[in-house]
């Protein structure tokens, strides 16, 4: 989606030429006659906030200084570009202190507004995504820093803040990518525990015979290796929160360990004589069906029930449509942000594809499609094109790959057996390379051969045949890259290198 910004001009005349400028740069445009006008506007546009301001000085009744007081009421990082046809050094240092981040002279050189625009979205970006990581590591993370537009959200945030009110355990259940630790953090930020440590734990990547040390903590010399002191998990979370993720990948054994330090209060380190107090809020997360690990003994159930005493369920990206507008939006800022690329949108058949796509990586699989879409668009808006993958998987959108330029027709040479690569046999009619159309495929559907040597019987460079295997590939699986890849053997990332290196990478 677009950036949206607001123009607040009482001079008609001055403001069909910025709504026209704002336009024409891909923006999105509203317009506000008086200061008091655009005030309603940000009071009302909440659900989809403003992303910049450009501020007439002079206006009647509540001039730009004033607007830019009341402003910090409404939301103090919106940047703010100042227009003035004073151009006084009085005037714009008066207009930055109130607030302003750049200014322009009217009348208005367009390019100048241009690159303003640009450079105060970009920073903007980058200011927010600091501010949200700063919140994240000085465990200040609220549920008002999610993002968050769908029912099925909001409903969990009411919960979440409930959940915040107590000390009480709270298991959090979902799919994997759904955001469970952003969940958790927000938890906390919402709790007295606010500003404390929050130390998470991927329980489904500890090695199995280091998950009590990692956990609990050891001694010097407790084991092979213990060349010193070692504070667990439990310890560095004393006074804050502890966030065990994949929590039913624990090992049965530390189960039990795991379930007197919650009942007492206490862990007992490798090694050590006397165990050791602990004060944490325990947050658990799994993407796994506990009931059914309980009855198939792979859980204990006594742990179950002192883990899931407020249980919160998070949805999948699929149920939760609403949400994917303002990720899409965000992601978009954020990675056009951190790669320099001048992209400020999604057009609407793209946001639509996106939406009709069911994300069994959910929101984490939704971040990194935008970002390798920002990498790879040429453009300043993305499209259908630049998702190839999502669009071969989802009904009713398709996405063009052109072909690549064929080799010129040649009669390979044979002695004895046809010298072709998945080819037939001298004794059968091999189609010809003139009946190919698209990447490698004769027109009755059936795969082309691919010829392994030269008109003068020499044997043809690797690199061409790879070529040719790949157009194939392509061709045969229709553009969709992971299949692609699977049936050449080789990693996607390979994939799309090789693609580059050859020109054959997608294009709408």
């Amino acid at each position: 989606m677009a950036h949206k910004i607001l123009i607040v001009e009482d001079d008609p005349a001055q403001r069909r030429i910025l709504e026209e400028l704002v336009k024409r740069y891909g923006f999105e445009a509203v317009t506000a006659d008086s200061a008091t006008t655009g005030l309603d506007i940000l009071e009302a546009s909440r659900s989809k906030p403003v992303d910049l301001i450009i501020l007439d000085l002079v206006m009647p009744e509540i001039d730009g200084l004033e607007f830019l007081e009341r402003l910090s009421a409404y939301r103090a990082t919106v940047p703010v570009i100042v227009q003035t046809a004073q151009g006084s050094i009085e005037t714009v240092v008066k207009a930055m202190r109130a607030g302003a981040d750049d200014f322009v002279v009217k009348p208005i050189n367009p390019e100048r507004l241009k690159v303003s625009i640009q450079n105060l979205l970009k920073v903007n970006a980058l200011t927010e995504e600091v501010k949200r990581l700063n919140q994240k590591v000085s465990g200040s993370m609220s549920f008002d820093d999610l993002i968050i537009a769908s029912p099925a959200m909001s409903s969990l945030v009411k919960i979440g803040k409930r959940a915040a009110q107590s000390n009480i355990p709270v298991l959090i259940e979902g799919e994997s990518g759904v955001g469970k630790e952003m969940i958790a953090r927000a938890i906390q930020g919402e709790s007295e525990r606010r500003g404390k440590a929050f130390v998470a734990v991927n329980c489904g990547a500890l090695p199995e015979n280091l998950v009590e040390s990692i956990l609990f903590g050891h001694e010097k010399g407790a084991f092979t290796g213990a060349v010193g002191k070692h504070i667990g998990k439990f310890q560095e979370a004393d006074g804050g929160t502890l966030f065990l993720d994949e929590v039913a990948e624990l090992p049965l054994d530390i189960q039990v360990k795991l379930l007197r330090a919650l009942q007492e209060g206490e862990v007992d380190p490798v090694g050590s004589r006397k165990p050791v107090k602990v004060d944490i809020r325990l947050i658990s997360a799994t993407n796994r069906n506990m009931i059914d690990m309980v009855k198939q003994g792979e859980f204990r159930e006594d742990l179950y029930y002192r883990l899931n005493v407020f249980p919160v369920m998070a949805p999948p990206l699929r149920e939760r449509i609403e949400d994917i507008t303002p990720l899409v939006s965000h992601f978009i800022t954020r990675f056009a942000a951190e790669e320099g690329r001048r992209i400020n949108g999604i057009d609407a058949d793209a946001l639509e594809l996106l939406k009709a796509y069911t994300w069994p990586g959910n929101v984490r699989q939704l971040e990194n499609t935008v970002f390798r879409a920002i990498v790879m668009c040429e453009g300043n808006q993305l499209h259908i094109a630049d998702f190839p993958q999502i669009a071969a998987l989802t009904d009713g959108f398709e996405v063009e790959v052109p072909p690549a330029p064929l080799p010129e027709p040649k009669a390979p040479a044979a002695t004895g057996a046809d010298a072709m690569i998945g080819g037939a046999s001298s004794t059968n009619a091999s189609p010809s390379l003139a009946s190919v159309s698209g990447y490698g495929m004769v027109s009755d559907g059936m795969a082309l051969g691919i010829p392994a040597v030269t008109d003068g019987g020499h044997i043809r460079r690797l690199e061409d045949i790879e070529a040719d295997m790949i157009r194939l590939a392509l061709a045969r699986y229709r553009g969709q890259m992971s299949e692609v890849a699977r049936k050449l053997g080789i990693g996607r990332s390979t994939l799309y290198r090789k693609m580059r290196e050859l020109g054959l990478e997608a294009h709408g």
